[in-house]
Order: C-alpha cells, then structure tokens, then sequence
C-alpha cells in the first residue's frame, strides 16, 4: 500500500508541476488551482508512504521520478529540448532510482 501512496504522490507532483507551467505565474486562476490541489495531494500521499518507508528513500523516489517524468512531458508537451547532458542525468537518475529498489534493504519495511 505504501508504494500505491508513493506512486499517488509522484503523479500528483507531476500534474501540479506540469500546471505551473501553465498558470503562467498564478495569472491564470484554472491552472494555479491543480498546482495548489496537486501539491497538496502530493504531500499527503507522500507523508503516507512515510508511515512505513524512510524519508531518504521516499524522497530520493519522489524527486528522482518526477524530476525524470517533468522532464519527458516538458519535451513532449511544452516543446522543451534535452540536449546530451541533460539525458546523461535523467538516465543516472533513473539508475539511482533501480539501484535502491534493487539492492537495499530499506525499502522492504
């Protein structure tokens, strides 16, 4: 259930971050409000997943793939370039994110 929680709050900071791209500052009422709902929601499915996993670990997740799932949808959706470096990172990042799920032993609590 914890991983559910977990999962529930990478998406939830990928619609919220996605939406500040697009309320354009908080000028725009419809979109600033799915960044405030996102962000909540994300919080609280997070402090869930941390009732059972530790804080490095569902941290290091939720950052690591909404950083990588941000930047897909910033290439495909608002037409951002990735250039060598950039896909460099994102692929160590997803790597950090296999290597924890892999070999430690925190994540089985």
């Amino acid at each position: 259930m914890h991983y559910v929680a977990l999962f529930c709050a990478i998406i939830a900071e990928v619609i919220g971050t996605s939406a500040l791209q697009a309320s354009q500052q908080f000028t725009k009422p419809g979109p600033s409000a799915v960044v405030v709902i996102g962000y909540g929601l994300s919080f609280y499915c997070m402090a869930l997943a941390l009732k059972v996993m530790p804080l490095g670990i569902v941290y290091a997740v939720w950052s690591g793939m909404g950083l990588v799932c941000i930047g897909v949808i910033g290439w495909i959706v608002f037409g951002q370039k990735l250039d060598l470096p950039a896909l460099l990172g994102i692929g160590l990042i997803l790597s950090g994110v296999l290597v924890i799920h892999l070999f430690s032993t925190t994540t089985s609590l």
